[in-house]
């Protein structure tokens, strides 16, 4: 048993949202968990993400909570807002340094570290934790125009995985939104009925 390996994964929340949806898929958290809990000892599975704090709901929050007690190590922090030089209103909410604080701390205790993010910043990240004696995969795509992986982080990882070819294994069923979205139709009021319009038949 000693010979099995210890595995984390860091996922880069806003970077793999962007790369699912740019191949036309929504990426089931549950399977994706036991995807890599059957590859090997699992030991820690981290999520980034920014939350904007002044937002009465955020669309990210439910996700965040489901992940929170089903199995993620969740990281956030409120993004920053700024006015740029052209005078214009920017939201600002990088995990880049949390991420690789916690890829370094784990380095010692992990074989293989699993990176979903396609960010170039972190080819330098990848080579200090390969220094360490760990293999580093890399999941991004490379099917998008332009791809979604910059092309040094490619080089760098020990794999590179296109999400493209995981999307069996780990994408959400289209049925089950579809019948999420019922669930919720069926909850909410029923809206009041549209008046009769007069010359339905000539528009036609």
């Amino acid at each position: 048993m000693a010979d099995i390996e210890r595995i984390a994964l860091f996922i880069d929340g806003a970077n793999l949202y962007a790369t699912a949806k740019s191949l036309g898929f929504d990426i089931d958290y549950k399977r994706l968990l036991r995807e890599f809990q059957g590859k090997g000892r699992l030991i820690r599975a981290f999520y980034y993400t920014a939350l904007i704090e002044d937002q009465e709901y955020s669309s990210i929050r439910p996700l965040i909570d489901w992940l929170d007690y089903n199995g993620y190590a969740v990281v956030t922090k409120p993004t920053k807002e700024f006015v740029d030089s052209l005078g214009r209103r920017k939201v600002k909410g990088n995990m880049d340094i949390e991420l690789a604080v916690d890829a370094m701390e784990m380095a010692e205790h992990i074989d293989h570290m699993v990176l979903f993010s396609g960010d170039g910043d972190f080819r330098s990240l990848v080579e200090a934790v390969q220094r360490k004696g760990v293999r580093v995969s890399v999941i991004s795509t490379i099917t998008t125009q332009p791809p979604m992986i910059a092309d040094e982080l490619r080089r760098q990882a020990d794999e590179f995985i296109d999400l493209i070819h995981l999307v069996g294994k780990i994408g959400r069923d289209p049925g089950e939104r579809a019948e999420r979205m019922q669930r919720y139709q069926e909850r909410r009021p029923p809206m009041p009925a549209p008046a009769p319009a007069g010359h339905e038949d000539e528009e036609e």
